[in-house]
C-alpha cells in the first residue's frame, strides 16, 4: 500500500467499543472511532496547547473480526487505510456525507502497553470475499450490486 497516494496512518485512542455489523452475505464490517491528539507549545505564552481530532474507522472481512475480538474502548492504536467519502440521502431528504478511514491495518501500540499475538487461520478466497491482501471493491464490499446491511 506504500505507492497510494490516499493513504494514511494514524494513532490514537478508541473513543467507543468496536460495533460488528455484517452484509446480507454475510460479509462482516467493523466501525470503530478513534481521537487522534495533536500537542504543542504556544510560542507566544510558552503554554502547552492540545487539539484533538476524530475519525471514524471502518474495517472489512478478516480484519474486522479480528479487531473486533483485540481492541476495545480505551485502547492505543495505530491505524493504516485510505479516505473515503461516502454520501447519502436521510429519511427527511437532507443530503449528507462523511469522510471515514478504511483501514487496511490495525495494530495496539506499544508506546505504553504491552500485547501478546495469537495468529488466526486465513481464510480462502471462497470463504467470503477478496484474497488476503485484497481490499474490498469500491463502496467496501463486492457481492453483485449488494448494498451493505
Amino acid at each position: 500500500m506504500a505507492n497510494n497516494p490516499n493513504s494514511i496512518t494514524v494513532v490514537g485512542n478508541v473513543t467507543r467499543d468496536p460495533e460488528m455489523r455484517y452484509t446480507p452475505s454475510g460479509i462482516s464490517q467493523l466501525t470503530l472511532g478513534l481521537a487522534v491528539n495533536r500537542s504543542w507549545r504556544n510560542q507566544q505564552t510558552n503554554e502547552w496547547e492540545e487539539r484533538t481530532s476524530f475519525f471514524d474507522i471502518v474495517c472489512w472481512r478478516e480484519l474486522a473480526d479480528n479487531v473486533g475480538g483485540s481492541i476495545k474502548k480505551g485502547m492505543r492504536v495505530l491505524v493504516t487505510g485510505r479516505l473515503e467519502q461516502r454520501s447519502w440521502e436521510t429519511d427527511q431528504g437532507e443530503k449528507r456525507s462523511k469522510v471515514e478511514i478504511v483501514a487496511d491495518e490495525v495494530g495496539p501500540s506499544l508506546r505504553f502497553a504491552t500485547a501478546e499475538v495469537h495468529r488466526t487461520e486465513r481464510r480462502a478466497p471462497s470463504d467470503g470475499g477478496a484474497p488476503m491482501g485484497q481490499p474490498p471493491a469500491a463502496g467496501g464490499y463486492d457481492d453483485m450490486g449488494e448494498e451493505p446491511f
